[in-house]
């Protein structure tokens, strides 16, 4: 859902542009309305890049996804618990869209009605289906130079295999075999249950089995002089202790689950609390303040931008540049993008760390967790990194249904630093490079990436 020639990154973001806004909620198509303080809203919008039209009445919204040979109403937003706002403005044919998962908008245009192909369903036979599948990667998918993929030839091998009498299985096989060279962590199939899904060779994805396995050797091999034991908030994936010398841990496992709910608004309740019982006033300011901060987020499987944004305000006594969001909008040229959406990290009001950091990463810090990463490479004193590259999936992910019922993902944006360069596919390097959670290292209870970002800290 995150290459442009001619933008420049330090166009501001300068406040809403608003006539009115409205919260509104997706809904079965069925659904009805009352109007609501929203209503010159009201109407069909196609947003730049996304390959979206948004349908809205009063307080409601419908999602069709759209290619140049479809357009399928989409459900996969139904009751995801995310909350979306689109506010009207600039001039009456334009608005945003934003969702609160997601840290920048959508600009939308206005249409004069539902295009006709929304209104009749596409055939979901297996001819159709693939054909859908391959061009919405054709058309959105900006990364397959990088990845080394020629599309139009992924094309000519497998549309000839499909037929009208092609089962569900051997389509499904054949959805896996073009999408499993791409190594994309951010690209995923759901066919009748089943999950496609491939990461970049030679790294472990993130689950609560490794999950487990970290914590027990962070335990056994880096906290056990800890003068305060590991202590964990929400649902576990965020913990703190304190080692000697006054220098704390902060391990975060991801910036999702923080709650039963799974909400963003209760997610980020759970997490700025966690943070706030983390950097207290003691641990920031003082005699008794932290002296270094180790983060770690090598197991790390992602989630909302905005609670990574969150934790980088309360790292940093000075505003810095996080990074810039662009979306490729262009069906027939992967390097066209949309103008970049520059975010910046202002200090936290409430206590906040501003000393050294060592970041722990490596293979298994995905999506929101290298977003974050990404980010605090800009803040002053810069971390060191310490570890090893990062995934290489920064994007938010595209969810798109297809004919036939099924779901798929695939990424569209780029994360920009101050240059305008991106880290995908090959992810952020370490400064330091240090084999981290290895076999070995689990069986014979070591961390030497943990020693060896003390160091960086300027102490043991």
């Amino acid at each position: 859902m995150t290459k442009y020639t001619s933008p420049t990154l330090a166009a501001v973001l300068t406040g809403v542009l608003a006539t009115s806004v409205v919260a509104a909620t997706a809904v079965p198509a069925s659904a009805t309305t009352s109007p609501s303080a929203g209503t010159n809203l009201n109407g069909v919008w196609r947003t730049d890049g996304y390959s979206t039209i948004v349908r809205i009445t009063g307080g409601t919204y419908e999602l069709y996804d759209t290619t140049a040979i479809s357009c399928i109403r989409d459900t996969t937003s139904d009751g995801d618990g995310s909350v979306s706002t689109f506010t009207a403005g600039p001039g009456p044919d334009h608005a945003r869209w934003h969702i609160d998962a997601n840290v920048n908008y959508r600009d939308l245009t206005r249409l004069p009605s539902l295009p006709a192909a929304c209104t009749q369903a596409t055939p979901a036979t297996p001819i159709e289906t693939f054909d859908v599948f391959w061009r919405t990667f054709a058309e959105n998918y900006p990364f397959f130079a990088q990845r080394g993929i020629d599309w139009k030839h992924v094309y000519d091998t497998y549309r000839p295999q499909v037929t009208a009498t092609t089962t569900d299985a051997q389509l499904r096989d054949i959805f896996a075999a073009m999408i499993t060279p791409l190594h994309d962590a951010h690209v995923g199939l759901v066919a009748d249950g089943v999950r496609v899904f491939s990461a970049r060779p030679g790294t472990q994805v993130p689950n609560d089995d490794l999950d487990a396995q970290t914590v027990a050797l962070i335990k056994h091999a880096d906290l056990a002089d800890a003068t305060s034991p590991l202590q964990t908030w929400c649902q576990d994936r965020v913990g703190f202790a304190t080692l000697p010398g006054n220098v704390g841990y902060l391990r975060v496992a991801g910036f999702t689950g923080f709650t039963s709910a799974d909400t963003s608004a209760a997610n980020a309740a759970a997490f700025s609390s966690a943070l706030d019982a983390i950097f207290t006033a003691d641990r920031t300011t003082g005699p008794n303040r932290l002296r270094g901060l180790v983060l770690d987020v090598r197991i790390n499987g992602g989630g909302d931008d905005p609670l990574g944004l969150m934790l980088a305000s309360r790292l940093t006594g000075h505003t810095f540049f996080a990074y810039a969001k662009q979306t490729r909008n262009d069906p027939t040229d992967p390097e066209r993008f949309t103008t970049p959406q520059p975010f910046v990290v202002h200090p936290s009001a409430a206590p906040h760390y501003t000393g050294p950091i060592s970041i722990l990463a490596g293979g298994s810090t995905f999506s929101a967790g290298e977003t974050v990463t990404q980010a605090l490479l800009n803040r002053s004193p810069r971390p060191v990194v310490v570890g090893e590259n990062t995934q290489g999936v920064f994007s938010d992910i595209l969810d798109r249904q297809l004919p036939n019922g099924w779901m798929f993902g695939l990424p569209d944006e780029e994360y920009l630093t101050p240059s305008g360069r991106t880290y995908d596919v090959a992810g952020i390097p370490p400064d330091v490079t240090v084999p981290t959670l290895t076999p070995e290292q689990f069986a014979d209870g070591t961390d030497p990436a943990f020693r060896v970002a003390l160091d960086a800290l300027g102490r043991r």
